[in-house]
């Protein structure tokens, strides 16, 4: 180590022990400390700045791919992520009051349907999708809403699962319908979304994934990663394989989340044999 980054480290170090915010280069300017919700959200405490802004380079550094999974190349996860606990802005309108709200469109209009993934030979029928809007708690300890797109036959169920993580405000950085799949674009390793209908195959086979119907979802994907032999996504979690180590966001399987899935059937990919899908949830265990 050189002198310099000895000298950093050591600064990072005592300037932690002391609650000082420590600056980087590639950390946006340090918030004001919040108070952030513990992984059951039973236990509020102050969080530090560091971990709790989104980098200024989030999602624009692609990786270089690797030609033995098909992925992009798995890397150490970046310091600011590894006790993430940032949230970024909404894509919708907040729903009104001070509370858990939620609202169920079905069939989900046309214009909704547009910017997802779906496209004529889904497994699923355009009409047959429902849109959910539901608050969250972030990790910045405040109210926020997202919007899923589910199969209209889950619709209700899942609104109580929402209504219950709100209650024991277990926090999320972002619900959001995925706009894409391109599984030959880059990969930057760094997403992180709650997300339900992607018309696309299940990971690493050929046939389509519950997520195709409308009936899985993936709660925290960093926090939460998929691990199956030498594949890691997303590519730059690896920090939280350590299941152990339990951080803000991580789903356990005590937990409330796996608790309130098992509720309305829906099983955990976390318990997996051959492979870890931390974040999945889905009605048929797949």
């Amino acid at each position: 180590m050189s002198v310099h980054a000895l000298v950093a480290a050591v600064l990072q170090v005592v300037l932690t022990a002391t609650g000082v915010p420590v600056p980087y280069a590639d950390h946006a300017p340090a918030a004001p400390a919040r108070v952030e919700p513990t992984t059951d959200g039973t236990q509020p405490q102050a969080a530090a700045g560091w971990g709790s802004v989104a980098p200024r380079w989030l999602g624009t550094r692609p990786l270089p791919d690797d030609p033995a999974t098909g992925n992009g190349e798995v890397r150490p996860t970046p310091s600011v992520m590894r006790n993430r606990r940032w949230t970024l802005p909404d894509d919708v309108r907040m729903l009104p009051g001070s509370g858990f709200a939620s609202k169920v469109v079905s069939p989900a209009p046309r214009r909704v349907v547009a910017r997802s993934t779906w496209q004529p030979g889904c497994p699923v029928a355009a009409t047959d999708l429902a849109w959910v809007r539901v608050t969250f708690w972030g990790f910045d300890a405040q109210r926020h809403t997202g919007e899923l797109l589910v199969g209209s036959a889950v619709a209700d169920d899942l609104v109580q699962v929402f209504r219950t993580l709100y209650r024991v405000r277990f926090p999320q950085e972002r619900l959001a319908i995925a706009r894409t799949y391109d599984p030959d674009a880059p990969s930057t390793g760094d997403g992180n979304e709650t997300s339900a209908f992607v018309c696309r195959p299940s990971t690493g086979a050929t046939y389509f994934s519950q997520h195709a119907s409308g009936l899985a979802i993936d709660l925290n994907s960093f926090q939460n990663p998929y691990e199956k032999g030498d594949v890691v996504l997303p590519e730059l979690a690896s920090s939280y394989l350590r299941r152990d180590r339990v951080r803000a966001g991580m789903i356990t399987p005590d937990g409330p989340v796996v608790r309130v899935f098992a509720r309305i059937g829906w099983e955990w990919g976390g318990a997996w044999r051959y492979s870890k899908d931390y974040m999945h949830f889905s009605q048929n265990g797949l």
